[in-house]
């Protein structure tokens, strides 16, 4: 029997036990409470983390269980400087993670995204069980990562099941993962549950799950097979679990449901970027004498690191790391004549993304580039340019590939990406963007950040280089996208192949534009590739930085919307509701 109460802990029955399990989630390697990208300090941190953990740990009333939920191999120019430029030594991320002491970790889709090279090498230097049940070794058919976890402290026993979201395989290259499959979480949860129950005899199953909440996001249901978030369903459909603990989504959460029992299930998570954790404090009653068994009170809760300092001794202890890696982000690497923005990307043509097209056109001598803004609100200024800058330029670690599509397929594939993003106008006083509605119609706001929420995310705004085209907002999705000619001047043919160079994101289906737009089968994809690079696109940006010395970033206006009155009227109106505070 599990009760859920809105009461503080001291309210709670006194002869039981009480058990505190903390879980980060989405770290993104935010070790240290310094942003290493912009050069200022943060308020969140693993540092901050640890003097929260500590501070419980101090209490001996209550057993604490420290535990992280994935997606914590990538996002910092720290984790980067260890996954991909020293690889020779033990990576800092284990140190610091062994240090602070985590009981348990499930492996996120960011880290399968580090390569087998670095995710297998951390799983080894780290301290603590690394878990993912449903990624499954092909050659064995058991789990390449451990399923499961017993947790034995205190004369209490606890089961940890991790899962990781199942649609790797749409977002990353196979050689990444290769001869890991990803299986569908509640037919892998419907696996193990009964095998952790009949077993280990748990006083109580945690999920360290790294899924979102959202089964309906990217418009799939609770049906589809596979599904990328499918956190909440698990909870619902196999009995068992006491709590979910979730990730991958950044969205933070804290809520009760019911499984197919009837019985209830705490749902958990953190955001991201260790700004907060998620702790669930349980209460164990064993000797109850209304209720045969053991009667369990839990209380979800989110807190803020931004209310406690780093811990001294952690900064002390990794300060030569964090100098080094400060460092090698303050290295200057070339010199822009003039600053350009990533919000002028997500209005239209801009020099920031056309500098990205440039780069990936000189790198390859593909046809046509096709590329998104990585970064929601991003400048980078006039002046010297350093290592740290590439991370705003571009955030994600790509490979780039170039691929093969017809005339027609990159037509649909604009079509979707425009549709997803522009929306149909009917009068200068439209938006221009696509803005999630609520069902009277008005604009949807985050409760997080409490602005305006975009009907799909900015980095599958795609636009196109090597081709002159028009992109015509007062008609319909399908019918919008005019291809005037190749930019060098001769025709663009439909039926005609033409090399394009992309990145592995999108090109093994990420965003959907191959597969919905284009509409080139899932498993056709792979054979449409001709290249792919051996190291991240940001490796290779920064090479050629080196090479070009002074870069004057150009907005190549190789393509416009029209009716260009519409285009200026919605741009400004919606530049406005995004950036309020400054045009």
């Amino acid at each position: 029997m599990i009760l859920f109460y809105c009461v503080t802990i001291s309210e709670l029955f006194s002869q039981s036990k009480h058990i505190k399990i903390i879980e980060t989630s989405d770290v993104h390697g935010a070790i240290f409470p310094y942003d290493l990208i912009r050069d200022k300090p943060t308020t969140a941190s693993l540092a901050q983390v640890l003097t929260y953990v500590n501070t419980h740990r101090a209490d001996s009333s209550q057993l604490v269980i420290l535990i992280d939920n994935g997606d914590i191999l990538q996002g910092t120019p720290v984790v980067y400087y260890y996954n991909f430029e020293k690889s020779d030594s033990l990576h800092l991320l284990a140190d610091v993670m062994n240090y602070i002491g985590y009981d348990i970790g499930t492996v996120g889709n960011h880290d399968i995204e580090a390569g087998h090279e670095v995710y297998d090498k951390f799983r080894a230097e780290i301290n603590f069980p690394w878990i993912a049940a449903n990624a499954i070794d092909a050659k064995t058919g058991e789990p390449y990562f451990k399923p499961y976890h017993m947790i034995k402290k205190d004369g209490i026993s606890i089961a940890v099941l991790g899962l990781i979201t199942p649609s790797i395989p749409n977002w990353l290259p196979e050689r990444l993962y290769s001869g890991i499959q990803f299986d569908d979480m509640i037919e892998t949860a419907e696996k193990w549950v009964p095998i952790i129950r009949s077993q280990e005899q748990p006083d109580i199953l945690i999920g360290l799950f790294h899924s979102g909440v959202d089964y309906t996001y990217g418009g799939v249901d609770e049906n589809t097979f596979k599904n990328e978030n499918a956190s909440r369903l698990v909870a619902e459909k196999v009995p068992g679990f006491d709590i979910v603990f979730v990730g991958h989504d950044h969205s933070g959460w804290n809520f009760v449901t019911q499984n197919n029992n009837g019985d209830e299930v705490l749902i958990l998570g953190t955001t991201s970027g260790a700004r907060n954790v998620a702790v669930a404090d349980i209460i164990l009653n064993y000797d109850t004498t209304d209720t045969p068994g053991i009667e369990k009170q839990i209380i979800g809760s989110l807190i803020n690191m931004k209310d406690y300092i780093p811990d001294p001794d952690f900064m002390n202890y990794f300060y030569p790391q964090f100098e080094e890696v400060k460092q090698y982000v303050n290295r200057p690497i070339a010199e822009f004549t003039s600053t350009i923005s990533s919000r002028d990307a997500l209005f239209g043509p801009s020099a920031f993304v056309d500098l990205i097209h440039t780069i990936q056109s000189d790198l390859t001598g593909a046809d046509i580039s096709f590329t998104a803004p990585l970064s929601f609100n991003a400048t980078i200024q006039e002046g010297t340019i350093y290592v740290r800058d590439l991370f705003e330029l571009y955030s994600y670690e790509n490979q780039l590939y170039t691929m093969q599509l017809t005339g027609e397929e990159i037509k649909n594939y604009l079509e979707f990406s425009y549709g997803q993003w522009m929306n149909q106008m009917k009068s200068p006083s439209d938006h221009l963007l696509r803005f999630k509605k609520d069902e009277a119609g008005e604009i949807q706001y985050s409760a997080r950040t409490r602005t305006p929420e975009l009907e799909t995310r900015y980095y599958n705004f795609e636009s196109a280089a090597g081709i002159d085209y028009v992109v015509d907002i007062t008609k319909p999705v399908g019918d919008r996208i005019k291809i005037q000619s190749l930019s060098n001047g001769k025709p663009f043919l439909p039926d005609h192949t033409y090399t394009i160079a992309v990145n592995s994101y999108r090109a093994n289906g990420g965003g959907g534009h191959m597969v919905y737009g284009a509409q080139i089968p899932v498993e056709e994809l792979n054979d449409r590739v001709l290249t792919s690079s051996d190291k991240d696109l940001r490796y290779y940006l920064m090479k050629w930085f080196e090479k070009e010395k002074t870069v004057q970033p150009v907005q190549s206006d190789n393509w416009k919307v029209i009716p260009e009155d519409y285009w200026n009227a919605g741009k400004e109106r919606d530049f406005h509701l995004l950036f309020p505070t400054k045009l």
